[in-house]
């Protein structure tokens, strides 16, 4: 009668002349017996095994995979940005304080998918790391804070610097400025971060755009084993943190403060990011991954 026709507890206890309590405990028992079953049909285009087990194998607190499973990266960023939006739009909390990374295609994508709500999501929006590269870059990093800041009412933040400075010295200089210095105060008391997963061999997009390292600080990543970035704290094939002085030249977050937050939103897909997807799962740098099924299998079967 509930299942198959359709009524109501308090109906079917009125017509059989029991108690309400007693219809409850008798669906319970056909659930428990196996006279009733529950299967649910994932929708077309979703992959909730794939999703459980990549979060099963490395440990992670959510994953969230799209397609289509290839190698053309504007398919790619168009798929994870989609789904990567609607994440952000059911998971953000009003009271949230979110942290954003420095220009990235992954999360251009996530943040131009978004719409702005009629309800705050998040309290405020900080930018986690000056811009990389040539000074368009700092605009680009900007309006990305910015642009993630009108999606979600919060109140933006901006990191009005650098990514990368000559030396420490110049690093710790920069960093004593009020406005700068306030900023990164902000950090400590992030709810979650929204982060770009970059690799050692940049993008041509990235390339052309200005975000990329000078050719000098990228071999050296290299000799040194570094296979991937999150805010330009630079990690191997098992994820552990490469040194390298370039680590003390990053005007950013710091590796202690960034594994400090409790939710860390990672977004990337494609071939050419695997490794470091892979690298940044195991050494704990993030807890969410955004990805697209092709680098979801290989996860998986590596």
């Amino acid at each position: 009668m509930y299942h198959e026709q359709g009524l109501s507890q308090p109906e079917i206890a009125r017509r059989l002349h029991i108690s309400q309590s007693r219809v409850s405990r008798f669906l319970k028992d056909a659930s428990t017996l196996g006279i009733v079953r529950t299967v649910v049909v994932p929708p077309p285009g979703t992959f909730s095994e794939l999703e459980d087990a990549v979060q099963e194998k490395y440990g992670l607190t959510d994953v969230v995979v799209a397609g289509p499973s290839g190698e053309d990266e504007a398919a790619v960023l168009a798929a994870i940005g989609g789904v990567g939006a609607a994440y952000l739009e059911t998971t953000l909390l009003g009271s949230e304080r979110v942290g954003i990374s420095s220009w990235s295609a992954s999360l251009l994508a996530v943040v131009e998918a978004m719409a702005p709500r009629a309800t705050r999501s998040a309290e405020v929006v900080v930018q986690l790391l000056g811009g990389v590269g040539d000074p368009e870059a700092q605009v680009r990093a900007t309006r990305l804070a910015d642009r993630l800041s009108q999606a979600t009412g919060g109140a933006a933040m901006y990191f009005p610097a650098p990514g990368v400075v000559a030396s420490a010295m110049v690093r710790d200089a920069l960093l004593a400025d009020p406005y700068i210095a306030d900023v990164a105060a902000a950090w400590s008391s992030l709810s979650v971060v929204l982060l770009g997963i970059g690799s050692v061999q940049p993008s041509p997009l990235l390339a052309a755009s200005g975000n990329a390292l000078a050719e000098s600080d990228l071999d050296a990543l290299r000799q040194a084993g570094a296979v991937g970035d999150v805010c330009l704290q630079f990690f191997d094939a098992d994820g552990q943190l490469v040194p390298t002085d370039l680590h003390e030249r990053v005007l950013g977050i710091s590796a202690e403060m960034l594994r400090a937050i409790p939710r860390k939103i990672g977004v990337a897909g494609g071939p050419r990011k695997f490794e470091a997807i892979r690298a940044a799962a195991l050494g704990r740098w993030i807890d969410v991954l955004i990805t697209d099924s092709y680098t979801a299998r290989r996860l998986v079967d590596q």
